[in-house]
């Protein structure tokens, strides 16, 4: 496939991927809104969360199916001992059948599907056996008993109010009023019958009776705002998740693009650098052969200056390239090391004798300066070469005539091995170092300099490093010259004789 090929595909990769996000966000955006909807409907007046409490209520009712009918039938055995049976059959049953439709009702309402639960339908269903409910005690509540001599059942009567009264509120908090319906009816009868009897005991008891609907009503108001509040946390929780798989998709979607064009970018350095050199080499090759004058003198001195100027610009443009591909085959993980033992010094020496020319040519003074009995280390020897080379041409290219470049090669405190080179060159402001470390990056200093590059000599060696585990330091101050150091860890140095104790020397 051509290169105009893959990046016309490119774009098709990405238009799919922002489709899909398009419609990954707008079901999450829509189940945003939805959550955002209920939890301001809080500060409309109306009820908010009203289907989560009708179906809080219906569990609630259902769980209980049988705890009703077992307090019903309880009262009515402890009641038999005052009151005719037939009487107490007769209300327990009808008692009974009240919770019994009630428990039903609920079991079906969570049963049913989402599209057949409309709320006004459901809430006049369960009212209307709440209301059966409230009916059946104020049943019981009526009932007297005119033979008895004391007030032992009206102390059974008044107990089994107060427990119905506690039972039903817990059932029934989520609407508060309904429960309010359902144990007003039978408390006020039961008070009343107490209070007209005029007897002090009596009267106390109705008024303890009156009074608990009103604390149990404030008990379900207050489970009620409970039960709203985890609510509101839960819908609050629905919404952060909704938006974190938003922004999740979202991320992924770039995510690929930038791999999608990372990929394209790798394509097209490949290929440019296929079309590139190889006119380059050929522009190398034949001004060499003509600078040299291979083929005959050449008369002409300007023609001379002129192809050297030649030469030297395309070494320079080949250079640039290769550091671009470098760097390139790197940030794609296509760069692998080839380690084996070598002597750093060994390696660090080829690199200064190969800089030492022209560094002999600007009249700057290459000094070097090793560490004896330096154990071999595991590296790429041509890795290693390479980041030597950037750091003393760098070096070797801000210091002015006249100056010095000293490289050395020695032990780190962690027993490591690092590479040094320092120059007395112009320095870099501190607030500049930052930007002359990063891909790219040139200080001012370099950008008025006649001999730029593209920034990335710095950015390999930082690369190369952080594959052997090392890591790189630059220090400079203005006017004071400049110190860059190549550390390489402890893990890679092979350990022999006397190395420990050169390691704790150092240390």
């Amino acid at each position: 496939m051509s290169l105009a090929g893959e990046m016309k595909h490119f774009p098709t990769s990405v238009d799919k991927n922002i489709v899909d996000v398009s419609k990954k966000r707008s079901a999450s955006t829509s189940a945003v809104r939805d959550f955002r909807s209920r939890l301001n409907a809080i500060g409309d007046g109306n009820i908010a969360y009203e289907e989560d409490l009708l179906k809080n209520f219906a569990q609630h009712q259902a769980n209980a199916v049988y705890v009703m009918p077992i307090l019903v039938i309880m009262i009515a055995l402890v009641s038999s001992f005052w009151l005719d049976v037939y009487k107490v059959i007769v209300w327990a049953g009808i008692t009974i059948l009240a919770h019994a439709i009630l428990s039903y009702i609920s079991i079906q309402y969570l049963k049913s599907s989402e599209e057949l639960k409309t709320l006004a339908r459901w809430r006049n269903i369960f009212f209307g056996s709440q209301a059966f409910i409230a009916i059946a005690w104020a049943l019981y509540a009526a009932i007297g008993c005119g033979a008895c001599v004391d007030n032992q059942y009206s102390i059974i009567q008044f107990s089994a109010i107060l427990v119905f009264q506690a039972v039903t509120c817990m059932l029934t908090f989520a609407f508060r009023h309904s429960a309010l319906m359902m144990i007003a009816p039978a408390s006020i009868i039961l008070a009343s019958r107490f209070i007209i009897t005029y007897e002090p005991a009596m009267m106390l008891m109705g008024g303890i009776t009156l009074s608990a609907i009103a604390f149990f009503y404030m008990i379900a108001d207050r489970f009620k705002k409970s039960v709203i509040t985890m609510f509101e946390y839960s819908t609050t929780k629905e919404i952060l998740i909704a938006e974190l798989e938003t922004e999740k998709s979202i991320s992924e979607a770039a995510r690929s693009r930038a791999e999608e064009a990372n990929m394209a970018k790798s394509r097209f350095l490949a290929t440019m650098s296929h079309e590139l050199r190889t006119p380059l080499n050929a522009i190398l090759g034949f001004s060499e052969i003509m600078r040299d004058e291979v083929l005959g003198p050449m008369e002409n001195e300007t023609y001379k200056d002129y192809i050297g100027d030649i030469h030297n610009s395309g070494a320079h443009l080949l250079k640039l390239i290769n550091e671009i591909l470098d760097i390139s085959r790197i940030e794609a993980g296509k760069h692998e090391l080839k380690e084996e033992k070598v002597k750093l010094i060994s390696v660090v020496d080829e690199a200064c004798h190969m800089i030492s020319i022209k560094a002999k040519q600007k009249n700057v003074t290459l000094t070097t300066k090793y560490e004896e009995d330096m154990p071999t280390i595991w590296v790429d020897e041509r890795a290693i070469r390479q980041i030597t080379l950037n750091l003393v041409s760098n070096a070797l290219k801000f210091t002015p005539t006249g100056g010095e470049i000293t490289v050395k090669v020695g032990w780190t405190a962690k027993g490591g091995q690092y590479i040094s080179i320092k120059d007395t060159g112009p320095g870099i402001p501190e607030e500049e170092i930052p930007i002359v470390l990063s891909s790219f990056g040139q200080g001012t200093i370099a950008i008025n300099n006649a001999e730029q590059g593209t920034g990335l000599g710095l950015t390999i060696v930082q690369a190369l490093l952080q594959m052997h585990q090392g890591h790189f330091d630059l220090k400079s101050k203005l006017r004071e010259g400049t110190e860059a150091i190549a550390y390489l860890p402890k893990d890679r140095v092979s350990v022999g004789k006397g190395v420990q104790q050169k390691q704790s020397e150092a240390a």
